[in-house]
This record gives structure tokens, C-alpha cells and sequence, in this order.
């Protein structure tokens, strides 16, 4: 969950490994540091706290190095603190090392070390790879040293790590290697860029090395070269990818946050694409999954963790209802622990935006091991995720900055929402007609999302009514139980409001007791076969002095309701992707309210890639 950054090449490192560590502080920000190959010697700068915090180091810009590696972190092992900051060294200041990961074995490979003479600094997990490599170089010999001795201590880790090392004895070399934690190496004009996350090199290039597990890759000024598990050197396809630099910027907004949720209708338009048009099949030739395949299928398991199992939830409804295919919507990080029932007659389908998730990952591999087809649906190219899965599709949402998801949510719920209808126009399972109205509905949503989003004065004034409160509850019936889960996730994550989310006919098994004077109860009412009931759910929080906000697409004027957000009518199964917009709005200019960091709020890193 943390960034890493690296520079080969002939311009200054460190303001490119600062500009860096910047774009990827939605990875970590407990703290950051730097580390430069100053005339034979590594020079390490770094700090507690924001990446900012590095510009107040003396010395800082005196630094001409043209190679150097940086690290942004979220704590693991050890409190954020200026000894627990990356970049770490060894002992002899031989190598120093930044890593993203986890290393699970990194007791005994410390106690290794101090039985060996090794003393350590810090209480990261970090601090034994430098260690474990200048062990293993000091026994070595020969003209590969350096990456002998970082591909035998990467052998001994046990867990995900992303690394890179350097050596005051090689100034003029990186070395850099991954296992189930994402690095992509970007060749720009002026030398190599590395980084954990694409959009931290946007600015540089967009021509990229997407590295595998257990692939070493020696990078010098003019020069790359990689090598495999067994250090035979082998060659490497470049890839280009297609994000613009700016769509890493904030363009005049705010924050991230307020930028893509305005950028929905745009990334929705771009996951459709050129998948689903009107009188014509879908179109998935790039997974190609067939009809006497999709016949054997008893079960569809859809794994996610976070906002992207919200969207799951909504893919169920679309895959049952269009396909009468039974769904299961598990939680990545529980799904692999409870022995799922998994074989050839099952499709799995994993959806995580930056496909890195390491939960999602492990489950992936479980039911590939146990015959099942696997699906990723994922925002990021050649990201892990997509190259472990037999098919992968993509949202084409481009790069999410803010840590709380909301156009990939979107846009996931829409993919998955299209590749419904494919499935029943292969299975036959709906009739032509029925097909074309859903698919005539999903192409009006951008149009209906930008109506959505003029709500953005009403939510604002009632979130300055509401943003001091303590608690607060969602409640909704069939899908939109599955959006009220999602926006009490959403207000969690970046108001630090306690919030829960119920489906409205629970509330009189136990939650209603809750319910007092002034607490705040948000609705989401949009299925017409089910809207007397919830307006009796409704009355019945306000009768015990609750004060209600609701999003619907129905007439409630008889209801005589307060504070009603109008969305505009669509197929049930759609109105998820219209009704999340207000709830979004909501949670963002409650926590502006509150003086919050918006996208970058506390504990939580955007791509979660470690268990």
C-alpha cells in the first residue's frame, strides 16, 4: 500500500523522485523519503509525515545525482516515524532499499541477521532486504555480484514485495524486482522512470515495462536489461498506454475526489465504448466465451473487497435477472479462508480498480488452481490481476487519484451491468426485445448521470446541516440496499462519521432501536414494486424524531417527505448507478465541511496490496 518511485537517467533525480512520490501519496502518506547516488556515496533524506515535509530538509536541492529511488509509506511494521521511513540501508551503507509489501517471515529472517552480526535501526519488515542482500554479496564473486546477491536474499522473502535497490559500489545501477506487488518501469526520453502506480509517470511517458513476479530488471542510463527467476537474461514487449497526463490532474477542481465524480458521465461513456450498440450483439471478442461453455456454468462467484464488492452486489442482480444464472457475492479477504465450493462448472469474476489488490489476487489464483474459468474486471492494463485471470475486461474509467472510489465504481457496475446483456444474448435468456430496451437504458446513462450531478446545491446545503453529527444510518430495499451500503462506505471513508447501512425492512429486527431524536436516516427509494413499503420504513424512523434524506425517482408528493434529492427514472437494475451520485456528493461536502482531507483520508491507502 505504499509508493515507490525510481529515476535512471541523465536530469537531477530528485525533483522527478519528489514529483513522484507526489502523484502516488494516495498510496501512503505516515512518510516519505529519498534516496540519491551522490559521486559514489547514497545520500538518504527523509521524514515523518506528508512528502511535503522532504522540501524542509537541509540540503535537499544541493543534490545532483542522476539516480535514486523514493518511497511514500503506509505503515505496517513499526509507527510512522523518521527511523521506520524508507528508504533503509544496511549496516555498512553498502545498498539501500525502498519496498511496498509485506514480508511475512521477517522475524526470522532478522533473527538471521543479528545472529550473523547484523544490528538493526527500525521495526520494518523493510530493513532486513538490504541487510540479506549485503549477506549474500559479501559471500559472492564474480562479475553479476550485485544481482546475485539481490535475486538469493529476494528468494528467502516470504510474502508480496516491490523493490528497488541500490549500491554506492555499482553508482550507476538500479536493480529493481516485484512478486504480488505492482511495478512498472516507464522509458521516457531523458532515462527510466519506475514506479508502483502508472500515473505517477504520466508526465514522463507512456511507454511501459509491466514486470512479472520473480523478474529482475537492471537499469542503467542507457540500458535495461531482465532477467528471470533463474537470472537468464531475456528480452521484454514495451507497452503504450493510453492515459493522457492530464487525466492525472485536478483540472481546476478542488480535490481528486470532486474531479471524478464529475468525470462520471465521461468514464461511463468510455466503459460502453464501442461494446454495446443498438440492433447489434455485444461486443466481447476479446474474451470470446461461449455459449456451450456459459451452459455449464451452475454458479458465478463475483469477488471484491471494498467499494468494488458494492458493485459486485449490483452485478448479481444484473447476471440473475438477465440470465437466471445463480450469483454468490463474496468478500475477497474472507472468500478464500471458508473452503468455497469451486470447480470446472463455476465462473469466477474478481473486479478491483487497480488491479492489485492482493486479496482479490489470492483469491483468483485459489479458484484457478481448483478449474474454474476466471474473469478480472479492472481499470489499469497489465496490471496483476488482469495477467493472472483467464479473461480480463476493462472499465476505461482512466487513473483514480482520490482514495474513496467513485467513478470506478461506476463504471464497474456499468461493465458488469453490459456484460449481462452478452451473457443473455448468448444463453438466449431474454427476448430480443427486453434486450434492446436495457441496452437503449445503458446508453442513456451519461446524459442521466450529468443530470444527477446538478443535485450537487441541494446535497451541499443539507450537508451543512448534518456535517456535525456522530451517526448516521442508510436504509433501502433490493438494489437500493446495495447503494446504501456503498454510501455509508463512502461517508466512513472521508467524513470519519460513524454510519451503518440497513436494508429497510431489517430496521424492525433491531436497528430501529437506534433510532432517535435528530439522528440522521438517508434513503434510497427508486423500485416502484416496492415504494409503499419503503415509505412505511421511512415514516417509521420519522415518527421516532428522525430527520430523513431521500433519493428517489418515484413521486412521493403524497408522502409530504423533507429534503428529497430527484433522480430520473431508468431500468430498476440501472438506477444504482444514478442514485450513488448524490450519496457521493453527500460524503464529500460533509467532510469539506469538517476541514477534512478529502483524498487522502486517514489510514487508508488507495490500492490495497497486502492481506
Amino acid at each position: 500500500m505504499c509508493g515507490i518511485v525510481g529515476y535512471v537517467g541523465t536530469k537531477k533525480a530528485y525533483p522527478i523522485l519528489i514529483n513522484g512520490l507526489t502523484a502516488l501519496e494516495y498510496r501512503g502518506y505516515d512518510s516519505a523519503g529519498i534516496a540519491s547516488m551522490e559521486e559514489n556515496k547514497i545520500c538518504v533524506m527523509k521524514d515523518k509525515g506528508r512528502v511535503s515535509n522532504l522540501n524542509s530538509i537541509p540540503g535537499l536541492t544541493d543534490l545532483t545525482g542522476t539516480i535514486g529511488i523514493a518511497h511514500t509509506r503506509w505503515a505496517t511494521h513499526g509507527k510512522p516515524s523518521k527511523e521506520n521511513s524508507h528508504p533503509h540501508m544496511d549496516n555498512s551503507e553498502t545498498f539501500a532499499v525502498v519496498h511496498n509489501g509485506i514480508i511475512e517471515n521477517y522475524n526470522d529472517l532478522r533473527k538471521f541477521l543479528t545472529d550473523n552480526g547484523y544490528k538493526f535501526l527500525s521495526q520494518t519488515d523493510t530493513e532486513v532486504i538490504p541487510n540479506l542482500i549485503h549477506y549474500y554479496f559479501s559471500k559472492e564473486s564474480g562479475d553479476n555480484k550485485f544481482l546475485s546477491a539481490v535475486q538469493k536474499a529476494t528468494a528467502d522473502l516470504k510474502g508480496s514485495f516491490a523493490i528497488e535497490v541500490l549500491s554506492s559500489l555499482y553508482p550507476n545501477q538500479m536493480i529493481v524486482v516485484r512478486k504480488d506487488s505492482p511495478l512498472v518501469i516507464g522509458k521516457g526520453k531523458e532515462g527510466y522512470h519506475i514506479a508502483s502506480d502508472i500515473p505517477a509517470l504520466l508526465e514522463y511517458t507512456r511507454d511501459f515495462y509491466l514486470l512479472d513476479d520473480y523478474e529482475y530488471t537492471v537499469i542503467e542510463n542507457n540500458s535495461i536489461s531482465f532477467y528471470d527467476k533463474n537470472l537468464n537474461e531475456h528480452s521484454k514487449e514495451i507497452k503504450n498506454i493510453e492515459w493522457a497526463a492530464t487525466a492525472a490532474e485536478k483540472n481546476g477542481y478542488d480535490d481528486y475526489m470532486l474531479k471524478e465524480i464529475y468525470e462520471q458521465p465521461t468514464a461511463i461513456r468510455e466503459t460502453i465504448g464501442s461494446r454495446l450498440k443498438l440492433g447489434e450483439p455485444c461486443d466481447f471478442s476479446d474474451i470470446e466465451i461461449s455459449k456451450d461453455y456459459l451452459s455449464t456454468i451452475n454458479k458465478i462467484y463475483i469477488v471484491a473487497c471494498g467499494t468494488a464488492m458494492h458493485a459486485g452486489l449490483t452485478g448479481k442482480k444484473f447476471i440473475e435477472n438477465l440470465c437466471k444464472i445463480p450469483v454468490e457475492v463474496d468478500i475477497a479477504s474472507e472468500f478464500r479462508y471458508r473452503n468455497p465450493i469451486v470447480d470446472s462448472k463455476t465462473l469466477c469474476i474478481f473486479i478491483s480498480q487497480s488491479g492489485e489488490t492482493a486479496d482479490t489476487i489470492a483469491a483468483l489464483k485459489l479458484c484457478r488452481e481448483n478449474g474454474a474459468k476466471t474473469l478480472a474486471v479492472s481499470n489499469v492494463i497489465g496490471s496483476s490481476i488482469t495477467r493472472e485471470a483467464d479473461y480480463t475486461i476493462y472499465t476505461h474509467a482512466g487513473p483514480e487519484i482520490a482514495v474513496a472510489s467513485t467513478k470506478a465504481y461506476t463504471s464497474q457496475v456499468v461493465l458488469l451491468g453490459i456484460l449481462a446483456v452478452y451473457f443473455a444474448e448468448i444463453l438466449g435468456s431474454q427476448s430480443q426485445e427486453a434486450i434492446e430496451n436495457i441496452k437503449k437504458d445503458i446508453l442513456e446513462l451519461p446524459q442521466k448521470v450529468e443530470t444527477s450531478l446538478k443535485s450537487a446545491d441541494e446535497v451541499k446545503a443539507f450537508a451543512k446541516q448534518i456535517y456535525g453529527e456522530k451517526d448516521m444510518f442508510f436504509i433501502g430495499r433490493g438494489s437500493d440496499y446495495n447503494v446504501a451500503l456503498e454510501g455509508s462506505l463512502k461517508l466512513k471513508e472521508i467524513s470519519y462519521i460513524h454510519s451503518e447501512a440497513y436494508a429497510s425492512g431489517e430496521l424492525k429486527h433491531g436497528p430501529i432501536a437506534l433510532i432517535e431524536k435528530d439522528i440522521t436516516v438517508i434513503s434510497i427509494l427508486t423500485d416502484e414494486n416496492l415504494v409503499e413499503k419503503s415509505i412505511s420504513n421511512i415514516q417509521e424512523v420519522i415518527t421516532r424524531g428522525a430527520k430523513t434524506f431521500i433519493i428517489t425517482n418515484l413521486d412521493l408528493s403524497n408522502a409530504h417527505f423533507e429534503n428529497v434529492i430527484h433522480i430520473e427514472k431508468t431500468n430498476p437494475l440501472l438506477s444504482p448507478i444514478l442514485s450513488v451520485i448524490p450519496l457521493q456528493l453527500l460524503s464529500y461536502y460533509i467532510s469539506k465541511e469538517k476541514g477534512l482531507d478529502v483524498d487522502k483520508p486517514r489510514n487508508l491507502a488507495k490500492s490495497v496490496t497486502v492481506e
